[in-house]
């Protein structure tokens, strides 16, 4: 993945930031993603811890875009007692599913499990893992009836990675993992290895 390098106040990456802070964030850049996910740097949140790093992305298929999020690395070098450690990751995600699958009492566990699935499959350590799935959907009335219904459901999550500062890339991949099954696309074949993605390109040549 090559994102754009810019400088964001609040972002934490900067010369004056901590080694082991500098290179999670390099360990982050490396992380390979799907070619119909478009990643790239976003300014950090100033406030939640002394250091931040942020990527946004949306996952994209035939034009349409079917899924976007964000993942935020946190750092305080003096440790948080509810992160248990100074690292933090922050992940959102948000897909449109079948208006169909809004009423499956399943539906939240299921999502859940895309997270958690991911992290194990890319080998990604965690601990203190926290967060919420919900499910929406919209109808429409009056002048608006004949629009037809939609449903999203949307993954807030966090955890403490155990793998920093090197191995961040693989938290990325999970989080980009969780971004395409969420908008139903079919896993990648095994031994096909993903292309990387660059910011402002889509597919193959990305």
């Amino acid at each position: 993945m090559v994102v754009r390098q810019e400088t964001h106040p609040g972002s934490g990456a900067g010369s004056g930031t901590p080694p082991e802070f500098r290179a999670a964030v390099a360990s982050m850049q490396t992380a390979r993603l799907r070619p119909e996910i478009l990643c790239e740097e976003m300014a950090a949140p100033q406030r939640i811890a002394p250091h931040a790093f942020a990527l946004s992305a949306d996952v994209t298929v035939d034009g349409t875009d079917v899924g976007t999020g964000r993942i935020i690395l946190l750092h305080d070098p003096a440790g948080n007692d509810a992160w248990e450690g100074t690292f933090r990751c922050v992940a959102y995600a948000r897909a449109e599913i079948e208006v169909d699958m809004i009423t499956d009492p399943m539906l939240a566990e299921v999502g859940w499990s895309w997270l958690t699935e991911a992290l194990e499959a890319h080998g990604a350590s965690y601990v203190a893992p926290s967060g919420t799935v919900t499910r929406v959907a919209t109808e429409s009335f009056g002048g608006m009836a004949d629009d037809e219904g939609s449903a999203q459901i949307e993954v807030r999550a966090s955890w403490t990675p155990t793998d920093v500062p090197d191995d961040i890339a693989a938290h990325v991949e999970a989080w980009g993992e969780l971004l395409c099954t969420a908008a139903g696309l079919p896993p990648v074949p095994d031994g096909v290895t993903p292309m990387p993605s660059r910011r402002g390109q889509r597919g193959p040549g990305s």
